[in-house]
């Protein structure tokens, strides 16, 4: 009886140990494919969904900015041109890459006293107004989004106009700098970039982009890749195409993802 009991507690075999190893070993494999895949899928999801915020994010400034252009009075007139750029907004002539300069004014400061009529000096609010304005690639100044000056020099709050003001000004009415403001990408890169044209370089708005795409909407209803008429423009288009970094063997062509937004700007400041 005690022989029999023996028999019945005896342990695995070699062969019996084996498989149940081998099969283990099959089971824990295909788990851990299971993980690997999974958190690939989400990885890539997460990407996926980074790019189309960013291409939304920056679809949107631009959008904004575009319809700003031409904001700011008689600018052309009293500049004849921002930083090189001759028109409110400056396009690709087809051959270059694309890309879109805007002239804008944009409120950087405000008056900090009134200012008659006949004088040439403004004080600024609070502001190291050296940090602004300069004599060089920042000297387009405009006050109360209409009355546009060339800056002759800068000391402090204080700012001397190249020429005196026409009418009186309040204190805090806005001051706003003249800006020539291009979106283009960068050359040999997948930048996409914000560049105010004052020499300090470009701001990176969206990595991974990879067509910027522009078409132009005239005011007789035309539309266009290149204008030759700037000052015809009413409506701009913008599509931005951005990819992600990680690709996916899986998936179709270089097994990138892409995300594509298209938005329509109508410039306010340029007629109807």
């Amino acid at each position: 009886m005690g022989r029999d009991y023996l028999k019945e507690q005896k342990g695995l075999s070699i062969i019996e140990l084996l498989i149940v190893m081998a099969i283990s070993g099959i089971l824990t494999s295909a788990l851990y494919q299971t993980f690997i895949g999974v958190q690939k899928t989400c990885a890539i999801q997460e990407q996926v969904v980074d790019v189309r915020q960013n291409v939304r994010c920056t679809i949107d400034r631009m959008t904004r900015e575009i319809r700003m252009a031409g904001y700011g009075g008689n600018i052309l007139e009293t500049f004849g041109s921002v930083n090189t750029y001759p028109n409110l907004i400056n396009a690709s002539n087809g051959v270059d890459e694309d890309f879109i300069t805007i002239v804008m004014a944009e409120e950087v400061a405000k008056l900090g006293q009134n200012t008659p009529s006949g004088s040439n000096q403004l004080v600024l609010n609070g502001s190291n107004s050296g940090e602004i304005f300069d004599t060089d690639k920042k000297k387009y100044l405009c006050l109360n989004g209409q009355n546009n000056y060339l800056v002759q020099s800068v000391s402090g709050d204080t700012v001397t106009l190249a020429t005196p003001l026409l009418e009186d000004h309040l204190i805090n009415e806005s001051v706003s700098l003249v800006k020539a403001i291009t979106y283009k990408i960068l050359p040999n890169t997948t930048d996409l970039v914000r560049d105010e044209n004052t020499g300090e370089g470009g701001q990176v708005l969206a990595e991974g982009v990879e067509d910027l795409q522009l078409r132009y909407t005239l005011s007789d209803g035309t539309v266009v890749d290149s204008p030759a008429t700037p000052s015809d423009i009413r409506i701009v288009s913008i599509t931005v195409t951005a990819r992600t970094k990680m690709n996916d063997p899986q998936y179709p062509g270089d097994g990138c993802r892409r995300q594509s937004l298209t938005s329509l700007a109508q410039v306010r400041n340029l007629g109807l």
